[in-house]
């Protein structure tokens, strides 16, 4: 639905992005992950028409941004991380301002609003200024705003930013719910946030794309494979581990912090994505070692993050 392509956008002699290249789905929630300053805000003003690229070009359906931004921008609604709020009027009358902005009028603008308003939790607010508002109130007043008129994408910058947490998971569940029946494009440097909302996500350093994928996906291809968490209970550190390391597929061993009550506990690191814990409960039961704890993992988001956007 969206194609990225050779994106390239300079303010004087600082190249913001670096020949972007990716797609997005229809139907998809896509997260742009990337700490400050790695480009996200501008690729998504890019993309809203809101900036032209240096060089390159998104398509949108059979659209480009460079020839046909009118088009483009009728199918979006934009939500900065900033929401352009007019904190004087009602919320109702602001909604009915954009609505009209829209071009919708009479019963149709009032069905729009009444239905927005119940998506977005709005009801018992409808009548205050929004500079009364708070935080996520507000958020929640920018998110009708970007959904008036029915687009066929959102992209929101930094949603969920400024929220406290109960907000956030308010915010969160709200885009799961848009994504079932629109494309949703979202900004965020909170990992957790993107691990539980997004389909896929893009994460972008110094304006590059350093990964593109599932969560779950990039896990594996940058953790180095998943891990196997194992304690056992009065047995031989030496013994156990010259047997382990025979199980086809173990690539290395770890031994963990000393856990006490003759405890041992290891992790066991496999080769990509093999999963290697039959071969190793069956290692387990023939060698009659008491086993307290067995369970995998894969590295975090989180780790993932962090070793793609380091500083070398």
């Amino acid at each position: 639905m969206i194609e990225v392509q050779g994106l390239n956008k300079f303010y004087g002699d600082l190249q913001a992005l670096k020949e972007l290249d990716f797609t997005i789905n229809k139907g998809e929630i896509l997260g742009l992950l990337g700490p400050n300053g790695a480009g996200k805000t501008t690729t998504m003003r890019i993309l809203t028409c809101f900036l032209r690229p240096s060089s390159g070009t998104i398509k949108v359906k059979n659209y480009n941004i460079i020839d046909h931004p009118l088009a483009i921008k009728n199918m979006i609604g934009y939500l900065p991380e900033s929401a352009p709020l007019y904190g004087e009027m009602l919320v109702y009358d602001y909604l009915a301002y954009v609505a009209a902005m829209r071009g919708l009028e009479g019963g149709r603008l009032v069905d729009q609003i009444i239905e927005l308003v119940e998506t977005c939790g709005l009801k018992e607010v409808i009548h205050k200024a929004v500079h009364e508002l708070s935080r996520g109130y507000k958020q929640r007043v920018g998110l009708a705003h970007a959904m008036m008129g029915d687009p066929e994408i959102l992209v929101l910058d930094e949603p969920t930013s400024g929220l406290d947490p109960n907000q956030i998971v308010e915010i969160r569940q709200l885009i799961k719910e848009l994504g079932k029946e629109k494309t949703v494009v979202f900004s965020t440097h909170i990992l957790s946030e993107a691990e539980a909302t997004c389909d896929r996500v893009v994460i972008i350093n110094r304006g590059a794309i350093v990964a593109d994928g599932a969560t779950d996906r990039l896990a594996r291809e940058f953790g180095g494979g998943a891990v196997v968490d194992v304690t056992l209970q009065h047995v031989d550190v030496q013994s156990v581990t010259a047997d382990l390391r025979r199980v086809v597929g173990v690539e290395r061993l770890e031994e963990l912090s000393e856990t006490g009550q003759d405890l041992l506990k290891m992790a066991i690191f496999s080769k990509e994505d093999e999963d290697i814990r039959p071969a190793l409960y069956r290692v387990i039961r023939e060698q009659g070692w008491d086993l307290l704890d067995f369970h995998r993992r894969t590295e975090t988001l989180e780790k993932v993050f962090a070793q793609l956007t380091r500083e070398n």
